[in-house]
């Protein structure tokens, strides 16, 4: 069994920061790309930012300059530091990772259960 948790949400005003982490746990043999992708109100979920197993990154324009995205590996962990926040980055945000168990032959994908953010004054 595998699992990922996101921490991390909750209330910020404009201009603020937040930092979320999802931890992944189980029978883990190897984690390749992890992402972070959110669903705002009325909206359909959208690719975030993403991280590869060597480090390279990935994010949408809307969040570039403001989110930077890392992981830490012995840890099995993916970070995303949220900064400049804005009203419009109010969402559900959740972690997704390419995961290969141990004793598996294959990479499969899971997700959390989410995490929410809220930007208001």
């Amino acid at each position: 069994q595998v699992q990922l948790v996101e921490s991390g949400g909750g209330l910020q005003q404009p201009g603020g920061s937040l930092r979320l982490s999802c931890a992944a746990s189980g029978n883990i043999f190897s984690i390749n790309t992890m992402n972070w992708y959110r669903r705002a109100p009325g909206k359909e979920r959208e690719l975030v930012a993403s991280i590869a197993s060597g480090g390279s990154t990935m994010y949408a324009d809307s969040v570039k300059g403001r989110f930077t995205i890392s992981r830490d590996n012995a840890k099995n962990t993916v970070y995303l530091q949220m900064n400049s926040l804005k009203p419009e980055d109010t969402a559900v945000y959740y972690c997704n990772a390419d995961i290969r168990r141990g004793g598996g032959a294959a990479y499969m994908n899971y997700w959390g259960q989410g995490t929410r953010v809220t930007v208001s004054s």
